[in-house]
């Protein structure tokens, strides 16, 4: 039967499929972005790493680890470039990309700094803590790619994928900061109150960003991170975590120690890429599956407009079709016509009902997201005002919300409710 001659439920329902469909490829290409810039990000932290060794003056030694590993972010930088160029920024497609396209064009931005950032490093014409605060704002802002992509995602079952992975890579983005804050403490001998303040707030960052991945991850994936939080490597690490702890400026300690804690963190931080990788592999599988269904149920449609075409009597096709008819809620008629009639009407609904399903698994895993937007706004509310740092604003937050017995996504909420809540006029009287 030909499209034109389609009955007008019909058209519409593969029509609604079709674009669902569309969707579905282009947020596929999207998270297949999403899996390279994770590839990206996970070479750039180890860069950076190596970095704040080389720059600690400790390790002179790294100098040729460290070329090896910027050649291999630049292999991956080139592959993202390379997936960036098969997107169409003036095909939108389905969903606003405002923001996402924004983001990309931060990042790519930033990306064109780092061989200035390289070659200052080798030429120690940068502080470790200048090439760590570029190379993560760098990294943030890749990141900031991922949550947009998990923020636009229009399947419930992709965009549950796109939040695990993103938790998961905040965390360990988070834990890399960590690497570099404990490298820089041993170098020096000893941790300051503030670096001290810093590592507490890296520390319950993490935990609040891997607590939101477990909510949305594969049983595999979880697995995997629970044999990592269980190891050996990550309770040495832990271990020395509280020595770090336990510093003050007249406690100094060995500064060759900064190579042992480096060697604990990049073995936990690697053992953290499988974890990734995993969520990576879990969400191309779920695009997978995802586009399939859809075409599956297009060509389920399909074969009811063969059966469709068998029908000659115009009046009854035209009864068939609407979806007001009272007679469609009645008991079936006798013949071809009630049995398809009654077909297209279950059809309707399981689509209606497929819909709302997936709204309500939609709206559960985006919430997660909102909830994380909140609490930087938040942030940066506090730091605006009454100018504290990161960790001083995260720890006002977190102090507010023991001390009323609140989450510290309400704490936010309200916070910004007050800052943004317009003056009410007098009326007179």
């Amino acid at each position: 039967m030909h499209e034109r001659k389609m009955p007008a439920t019909l058209r519409f329902m593969l029509a609604a499929r079709r674009s669902e469909l569309l969707g579905l490829e282009d947020l596929a290409q999207t998270c297949e972005l999403v899996t390279r810039i994770s590839q990206l990000v996970h070479a750039l932290q180890k860069e950076r790493g190596y970095s704040n060794l080389y720059l600690s003056g400790n390790a002179p030694h790294q100098r040729l680890q460290l070329d090896s590993l910027s050649q291999a972010a630049q292999t991956l930088e080139r592959q993202v470039r390379e997936d960036l160029e098969r997107i169409e920024p003036d095909n939108l497609g389905s969903a606003d990309k405002t923001r996402l396209f924004t983001r990309i064009a931060y990042a790519l931005h930033s990306l064109d700094e780092l061989p200035a950032l390289r070659r200052k490093i080798r030429e120690h014409r940068t502080s470790m803590q200048d090439a760590t605060a570029t190379l993560v704002r760098l990294i943030g802002g890749l990141l900031a790619v991922v949550f947009e992509a998990a923020d636009t995602a229009v399947d419930p079952a992709i965009t549950r994928n796109l939040v695990a992975l993103f938790n998961f890579m905040q965390g360990k983005e988070l834990a890399g900061q960590e690497r570099a804050l404990g490298v820089a403490g041993f170098a020096s001998g000893s941790f300051t109150a503030e670096m001290l303040e810093r590592l507490e707030h890296l520390l319950e960052s993490q935990q609040r960003s891997f607590e939101t991945f477990s909510r949305f991850a594969s049983p595999t994936a979880l697995s995997l991170w629970h044999d990592l939080c269980a190891s050996d490597s990550n309770a040495q690490a832990c271990r020395l975590r509280d020595i770090a702890r336990r510093t003050r400026a007249e406690t100094r300690v060995d500064p060759q120690l900064g190579e042992l804690w480096f060697e604990l963190h990049t073995a936990r931080i690697d053992a953290m890429k499988r974890v990734e990788t995993c969520l990576e592999q879990d969400l191309l599988q779920r695009c997978q599956q995802s586009m399939q269904r859809i075409r599956s149920d297009l060509h389920s449609h399909r074969r009811l407009l063969d059966g469709l075409s068998d029908m000659h009597a115009a009046a009854e096709q035209a009864k068939l079709f609407s979806v007001h008819s009272s007679d469609l809620d009645s008991s079936p008629q006798e013949g071809m016509s009630a049995t398809l009639a009654r077909s297209t009407l279950d059809l309707l609904q399981s689509q209606t009902q497929r819909l709302q399903g997936m709204h309500d698994e939609l709206r559960d895993a985006r919430q997660a997201l909102e909830e994380r937007k909140q609490v930087e706004r938040a942030k940066r509310l506090l730091i605006k005002q009454q100018g504290y740092s990161e960790s001083a604003a995260y720890a006002w937050l977190r102090q507010s919300a023991m001390n009323q017995g609140l989450r510290l996504e309400e704490v936010a909420n309200r916070l910004l409710a007050l800052d943004i809540e317009p003056a009410r006029p007098r009326h007179k009287h």
